[in-house]
């Protein structure tokens, strides 16, 4: 076992018990086609493929680009990939735990209590020199019920500046408004600080300690005494903040909406800069 870091997982964990978990791939890649066909060509033995754009997002609109799922919908996706309340899930992607900090966000707020992200993911599942599976993978349905509302904290356009500290996920040249590849507005919401998801990883793609994030996050003022709330461009990748400060011990909101969403409304300020 490498650590113990609470909502993660390392690869030689995951090879040990995964005959007790229920694992699910949710590789991704933003723009690019679905990860099925990565799945396919390999994947953890008994992995069950999750799309996240159809499973683990509503379709775009005022919510932003991705906005969360509807109940019914993320239950029925969970339970073709086997999800049960009574089984542990570790979830994995190829993006560094992007994709997964998404689905393991989504577990979470609607009542499963055991979920954690692989560390390190698909890449460091094959350079540990663990067993891959090919071809679809054959899961017996799962009988997972999404309670709702749901439990992690959430904040929307209306109350997201009231935290203490605002925490943006994404590129730094985003955030000060540099460029913007995705969405039509450049710049970020007024108040907010920068902590793009590469600050929460070593240099081998994979979480820093809890020690570390602790100071990662201290640095802007987001720690256990504050109340904090995270976004990015489309509410995705600002999982993987939430992720990171849950391993440092400090419980943040997400902004579901995030940039995208916020930006539908012309009425709401826009700041660039630092």
């Amino acid at each position: 076992m490498d650590h113990d870091f609470g909502p993660l997982i390392s690869p030689e964990e995951l090879a040990a018990t995964l005959d007790d978990v229920t694992v699910l791939d949710v590789r991704y890649a933003m723009g690019g086609p679905p990860g099925r066909g990565l799945h396919e060509a390999g994947h953890v033995p008994g992995a069950a493929y999750v799309d996240l754009d159809a499973d683990l997002a509503a379709p775009p609109g005022a919510g932003g680009r991705h906005p969360l799922p509807d109940v019914g919908t993320f239950e029925a996706a969970m339970r073709r990939a086997g999800v049960r309340h009574g089984r542990p899930v570790v979830v994995l992607d190829d993006w560094e735990g992007r994709a997964a900090a998404r689905a393991w966000w989504l577990l979470r707020h609607h009542g499963h209590d055991d979920v954690r992200v692989l560390d390190g993911g698909w890449t460091t599942w094959r350079e540990g020199g663990h067993p891959v599976e090919h071809g679809v993978a054959l899961v017996e349905p799962g009988d997972f019920t999404a309670i709702s509302p749901g439990r992690m904290p959430v904040v929307g356009a209306d109350d997201v500046r009231d935290v203490d500290v605002l925490v943006d996920a994404r590129a730094p040249e985003r955030f000060v408004g540099e460029t913007e590849p995705v969405d039509p507005v450049a710049g970020h919401i007024p108040g907010a600080v920068n902590v793009p998801t590469t600050d929460n990883l070593d240099a081998r793609g994979r979480f820093r300690s809890p020690e570390e994030l602790r100071e990662v996050y201290a640095r802007v003022g987001a720690t256990q005494a504050a109340t904090v709330a995270a976004y990015c461009g489309s509410g995705v990748t600002a999982a993987h903040d939430v992720l990171a400060m849950e391993v440092a011990g400090i419980r943040a909101a997400l902004y579901p909406g995030s940039w995208s969403g916020w930006i539908t409304d012309p009425a709401r300020p826009v700041a660039t800069g630092r």
